[in-house]
């Protein structure tokens, strides 16, 4: 949570001046939705959420496909 809230502050809000709220409600959202789904993160191995994600989920069917031809 820390690191959001200082990359937000460094790359969102010291970045822009807002002239309304409509237009920093879309500013910053926009940026949310780059830092939550395209943005490689570090502490998930430099792959974006989306991928970290998807890569999870290969790895648990391919565990659940391996843990149940044992039975």
């Amino acid at each position: 949570n820390e690191s959001f809230n200082g990359k937000f502050r460094d790359e969102c809000l010291s970045m822009e001046w807002f002239r309304n709220r409509l237009e920093a409600r879309v500013i910053i959202e926009d940026w949310r939705r780059h830092y939550n789904e395209i943005r490689p993160h570090s502490s998930l191995n430099y792959l974006t959420p989306r991928q970290f994600v998807r890569t999870l989920n290969q790895e648990l069917t391919t565990q659940a496909g391996i843990s149940s031809s044992h039975w």
